[in-house]
């Protein structure tokens, strides 16, 4: 583009006149690095006008000093022509970058100071304050702390309980030397999560037709990251569809969209939400034509657009961690692949991923009627999804009562007596001990 149609654009987000280098000039730098970069001239006035500049030893001598005043250090391309500097500043993967007056970004055609909670902010999007690292102060140890949440994570991880407990703690992230509950202990190991972390919780919801209007179900589960994600699937198992596949004399239980691309889709979404975002929660939503996953958050920064999918960045690294030490994530940065895969094989429903900057959204759509080689009547396809649920429950719970199933189902004691009657008989499920005293165990 020709200097005089630069010129004609005037001052703007990425663009900047100055008439000499004075020390407002490392605050202009400094602030298109920290925004979307941007270019400087030096020796043309605010309205347009060119002045020139003197260009000699001591000129470039002093703009390189200022640059150098810069931290951290930034790396900008200096074009001296006869009369003008160009400076372009590119969007730096290293920020927030200040100078001796402070943090400065680039907010429409000016430069600004950042305040205090700006730079926080900043500090957050650009993922260098991790929410996962930091201590929770409203957490304590001795009173908040659940044994029983620690001691199924160690049994889940194949973690030795005989190591020492703090010290494992430790180790993982989930706790400070000075016993302080960080905020990956906090959502995975507290009670009372939704009183700490205000932001964990998932919001469920079973919606009439194909607008969030008529709200025909809905769960909110406020437990840790764990149970949130073992009770959202047995939502969306209690809500679809389920068919029939026979093939050789054996007969195969298919949900309407399969159960792996769920699933990774809510570990995605409680794994990478931003739980800086205290006002929103995950939200799960089933429609007649689709089911949506959402969390807020969108793509991490370091993630490019066109990067989506093939490379991973993540925002809660600890969370991950903890996430795949327990198996919930198979390999982190493989979850969009494993979503499309399984839809891909599943050929009964299609998925689509939209973002912006403030949230991310999984689509499912879902096909009007459930298909399957051989589909039996629909009160047999309800008992088969009950039984799955039961199963699921037990496996979360083996103490688990039967009145408590009738409750997590909304369905009579007697429903689930019957059930589970037929799990007994499909050899799935048998009775250890008494019925006070005992517990479930599942077979196979």
């Amino acid at each position: 583009m020709e200097l005089a149609q630069i010129i004609s654009l005037g001052e703007g987000y990425h663009q900047e006149f100055k008439e000499s280098i004075d020390k407002s000039l490392v605050r202009e730098i400094c602030a298109f690095a920290n925004a979307a970069g941007g270019v400087i001239f030096i020796g043309i006035s605010n309205k347009g006008v060119i002045k020139g500049i003197s260009i000699d030893n001591v000129t470039r001598s002093r703009l390189q000093d200022s640059i150098n005043h810069i931290e951290p250090k930034l790396t900008v391309n200096i074009e001296y022509q006869t009369n003008l500097i160009i400076i372009r500043v590119p969007e730096s993967s290293n920020k927030p970058h200040s100078c001796s007056d402070g943090f400065f970004l680039r907010v429409g055609p000016n430069s600004q100071k950042l305040t205090r909670n700006e730079i926080i902010e900043l500090l957050q999007k650009q993922n260098i304050i991790q929410f996962d690292r930091q201590t929770n102060l409203r957490a304590m140890f001795d009173k908040d702390f659940s044994r029983s949440k620690y001691q199924r994570f160690l049994r889940l991880a194949g973690i030795s309980p005989t190591l020492p407990e703090q010290d494992i703690l430790i180790s993982l992230n989930c706790l400070t030397p000075q016993t302080q509950l960080s905020n990956a202990g906090t959502l995975f190991f507290a009670d009372n999560i939704e009183f700490l972390i205000l932001q964990a919780k998932v919001c469920a919801v079973l919606f009439k037709g194909t607008e969030n209007i008529t709200i025909l179900d809905r769960k909110d589960f406020c437990g840790d990251i764990i149970s949130n994600i073992d009770d959202s699937m047995i939502f969306l198992r209690k809500h679809l569809n389920l068919a029939y596949k026979i093939e050789h004399l054996k007969r195969e239980e298919i949900l309407e969209i399969p159960e792996i691309a769920l699933r990774e889709a809510v570990v995605n979404a409680l794994c990478h939400r931003d739980y800086f975002e205290a006002g929103a929660n995950v939200v799960i939503s089933i429609f007649s034509d689709r089911v949506e996953i959402s969390n807020p958050g969108g793509l991490p920064p370091g993630l490019k657009k066109e990067a989506f999918g093939r490379k991973s960045v993540t925002r809660n690294p600890i969370v991950a961690d903890l996430l795949h030490r327990v198996g919930y994530i198979e390999k982190i940065g493989t979850g969009i692949k494993r979503i499309r895969d399984a839809v891909a094989l599943h050929g009964g429903c299609s998925v689509e991923f939209e973002y912006d900057e403030y949230w991310f959204t999984t689509i499912f759509y879902r096909q009007t009627t459930p298909q399957s080689d051989n589909v039996t009547d629909k009160n047999e396809i309800a008992t088969a999804k009950r039984t799955n649920v039961i199963l699921e429950l037990i496996a979360n719970n083996p103490n688990i009562s039967t009145s408590e199933l009738a409750t997590q189902l909304e369905v009579s004691k007697r429903t689930v007596l019957r059930d589970i009657n037929t799990l007994k008989q499909q050899n799935k499920l048998e009775r250890i001990g008494a019925e006070k005293t005992g517990y479930w165990k599942i077979n196979g």
